[in-house]
This record gives structure tokens, C-alpha cells and sequence, in this order.
């Protein structure tokens, strides 16, 4: 949860960083000019950029809640995701039938009578529907008396037929519906979002019970209408605000911490549906590909070996309806290249079944790999994430080699955590 902060307490903070109302401007109150006052004044203003905006400004920039009704199937979901351009929607039920993920009551009301017209029960991604997908995949391998090829083993059509109220809380994610209070600052939004939480929904009027402005809740909250505000929106905030936020933005993403060289791979040759199998079990949206044979373990450590690809769950979301039982047994590698070509022959089967490699165009629309080094500064990071909208950077050594994995989670964390620090550091040199 987001730190609390007392109005009196928060006074006293602003007041000890930028002088009482009563002082002269830049003179401390004692009518001489304080030769490190602007200094400790550009300081403060690294936080308090991140204090004084708050996330309902976010909010409002962004375009209607893409949500699916409880009764969606997950077929309907997938193309809902597909048609937004989204890597999640909202589900929404009728009022007083359903409890919300993580006991949540997110409910939407008529702006003119203020009656309940639908309760938002959870957030489906695409991990959720393959977590489903991989679940009948582990079940026929168990019931089968003799082994069945990877995309055999699926009966994708019948596993894509169940509504989508099914598989709510498949991932660790869709456990918890998050709400934040439009006066969340950004600063208090990055600390949900450091955690892992990478969405929230934003009321646009609201009428929580027991809310606190500040808070990430999950308690009984109303409004006329939600938007969804994610850690994408926060990292595109810090890269507009940039030249404010330059003494943290230029510090080299090693050094803040940034990078977590725990990163797991698939090799170029593991089939679609184990590597499905594998994001499932380890709650991962994409993974790595690296050049290497395929190890006893489907998911394999990453560091050290050459990546030349990355498989996502978006990936997914954009494989075509009717290839999908067919490509769930091919290569992930060959399966990039088939959906590569998809998208630039806009559904056309003569390119379904061309390899992308064969074709300039194909070639031209894979997707480019977003890497950085450890030495590159954090502010190049998030010009790269917010720019190709990835969710992560492969850190790649001089040679090329796989060293680690920074994502947006990181990236809110580490400044977040600078700012705060740089915060207190000059409340007690003032103090003292």
C-alpha cells in the first residue's frame, strides 16, 4: 500500500523544504539570500514533481474503460484485446451477484440517479486465458494413453468456449482488482506499481467508502465511470517530465539497481504450448529467446546466452483465430516468423503460409529487439520502453550476451526510491 501521509505532517515537510510563507524568497527568513538555496530548491523539485501531480490527471488523458461482460467467452475476450490493443479488459457483472477479486466492490453508477448499473469483478489479461490454455494441455498429457504432438493435445476450440468469469485470478495479477483515489499522487501510484502491480482503475468522480487520497484500495468504491491507468502511463509521464527529472534520469541503470539478472529463456526451438506451460508456472507475460538447444527444464537460465527474440503473451493476443490449434505445435521462433507475416499481409493465408523470412516485407515487420547495456542511463531505458511500448529491456553485455532484464516495474521502483531518498536527504540537512 501507499505510505499515508497526514495533512499536518505533510505541511511541516513542504514547509522545512521550501520555507514558511512568511520568508523572503530565497533568503530563509533572515532577509540575506541563501547562496545553496536554489540548489536545495532544484533538489526538492525532483520529488515534488512526482508529489504534486496527482494520477487522476493521468486518468483523464486516457480513452474509456475496454471491459467484457462476465458472460464473454474467452474467444470473445481474446478479440476484444486484439481489436483494443490491450493487454487487458475489465469484466464487468450485474450488482449484487458476484464478489470482486480480492473481495472488492468496484462498482459503476448512473451519473444521474447514482443507481448501480454493473460491478467490475476482475481484470483479464492474456496470461490468464494461456494459463487456461496450458491447464488442458497438462491435463491431456495426463489422460492420454499414448503422447499426442503439443497442439494436438489442446481442443482449443472447447477451452476458448468458457466464460471468461472462469479464469479470473489465473494469474497472480487477476487476484486483486486495484482501485487508486484520483488525488493519488504519481509519487504514491509508483509504490503500487513498484510492487508488481501493473494496472489500476481510476474513478473519474469519486465516491469511495473509506478511501484514503494516497491509498491503492480494494474496498467499496463508486463512480459514473473508471479509467484504467497503467505503469506504461506512468513511464510516459517520466519521460514528458524529463529535464525535471534529470538528476535521477541520468544515473546509469546498474548503479540505481535497475537490473535483475535473474532472467529466464526458452530456446528458439521450444514448441509454443511449452512455453506457454512455462510463463504459467512462473506468472511471466514474455520471456526471452535465446539461441541454444533446448534443456532438460523447458525454462532455462538465460544469462550468458545470445537472445534473438522475445515471446509474450501479445504474441498470442495477435496469432489468428483459426491458426491457433494448428500453431500451438510449431517453434516459438517459427511461430514469431508466421505471425510477423500475418500482420503484413492483414490476414491474407498466402502469407499465413509463406515464412515471414521469405518475404522483404515480413522481414521489415518483426519485431525489433529492445535491449540496453548496464551503463545505459535510466532516462535511454525509459526512451526506449515508452517509444517501442515493451514492458521490459533485455540487458545485453558488450558481446551481446544476455545479463539481466529491466522492466517497468524496476524502472518506478528505482525512481521512486531515488526520490525519496534525495527528499529526505534534503529535509534533514534543513532540519539539522
Amino acid at each position: 500500500m501507499a505510505q499515508v501521509r497526514t495533512p499536518a505532517k505533510e505541511q511541516q515537510q513542504q514547509e522545512a523544504l521550501h520555507g514558511h510563507a512568511g520568508d523572503k524568497e530565497g533568503t530563509g527568513g533572515r532577509g540575506e539570500k541563501d547562496p545553496g538555496e536554489s540548489n536545495k530548491r532544484a533538489r526538492a523539485g525532483l520529488c515534488g514533481v512526482l508529489r504534486e501531480r496527482k494520477v487522476g490527471e493521468l486518468a483523464r488523458a486516457k480513452r474509456r474503460l475496454v471491459e467484457v461482460p462476465y458472460t464473454a467467452t474467452l474467444a470473445h475476450t481474446a478479440s476484444a484485446l486484439l481489436a483494443a490493443r490491450v493487454s487487458a479488459v475489465a469484466v464487468a457483472a450485474p450488482p449484487g451477484h458476484w464478489i470482486g477479486a480480492g473481495g472488492s466492490m468496484i462498482l459503476e453508477s448512473d451519473p444521474a440517479t447514482g443507481a448501480v448499473r454493473k460491478h467490475y469483478i476482475g481484470v483479464v489479461n492474456m496470461l490468464d486465458i494461456l494459463a487456461h490454455i496450458a491447464e488442458a494441455g497438462d491435463d491431456a498429457a495426463t489422460e492420454a494413453e499414448t503422447p499426442a504432438s503439443p497442439g494436438e493435445a489442446v481442443d482449443l476450440d472447447r477451452r476458448m468456449a468458457v466464460p471468461v468469469s472462469s479464469v479470473i485470478g489465473h494469474s497472480l495479477e487477476g487476484l486483486t482488482l486495484w482501485t487508486l483515489h484520483p488525488n493519488t499522487s504519481v509519487l504514491d501510484c509508483m509504490e503500487t506499481f513498484s510492487k508488481g502491480v501493473h494496472r489500476a482503475l481510476v474513478p473519474l468522480e469519486s465516491t469511495a467508502d473509506n478511501a484514503v487520497a494516497g491509498v491503492a484500495v480494494e474496498l467499496v468504491e463508486s463512480a459514473p465511470g473508471y479509467r484504467m491507468v497503467t505503469q506504461m502511463d506512468v513511464v510516459r509521464f517520466l519521460r514528458a517530465h524529463g529535464s525535471e527529472l534529470k538528476g535521477i534520469l541520468s544515473r546509469a541503470v546498474r548503479d540505481l539497481g535497475a537490473v535483475n539478472e535473474a532472467i529466464f529463456a526458452v530456446a528458439s526451438n521450444t514448441s509454443v504450448i511449452e512455453a506457454i506451460r512455462t510463463m504459467r508456472a512462473t506468472s511471466l507475460t514474455a520471456v526471452p529467446v535465446v539461441d541454444s538447444p533446448v534443456d532438460a527444464q523447458i525454462l532455462q537460465d538465460g544469462r550468458g546466452k545470445r537472445v534473438v527474440e522475445t515471446f509474450s503473451a501479445t504474441d498470442l493476443r495477435d496469432c489468428p483465430a483459426a491458426q491457433q490449434q494448428q500453431w500451438l505445435g510449431i517453434s516459438v521462433m517459427e511461430f514469431k516468423k508466421k505471425v510477423s507475416a500475418y500482420r503484413t499481409g492483414n490476414g491474407s493465408s498466402a502469407y499465413i503460409n509463406t515464412p515471414a523470412a521469405a518475404t522483404d516485407e515480413g522481414r521489415q515487420r518483426q519485431r525489433q529487439m529492445v535491449t540496453c547495456s548496464p551503463d545505459s542511463t535510466l532516462g535511454e531505458a525509459i526512451e526506449k520502453a515508452a517509444a517501442h511500448h515493451v514492458h521490459r529491456l533485455w540487458v545485453v553485455d558488450d558481446e551481446g550476451l544476455l545479463a539481466g532484464v529491466v522492466s517497468l516495474t524496476d524502472v518506478l521502483r528505482v525512481v521512486r526510491e531515488a526520490a525519496i531518498g534525495e527528499d529526505q536527504e534534503l529535509l534533514d540537512i534543513v532540519s539539522s
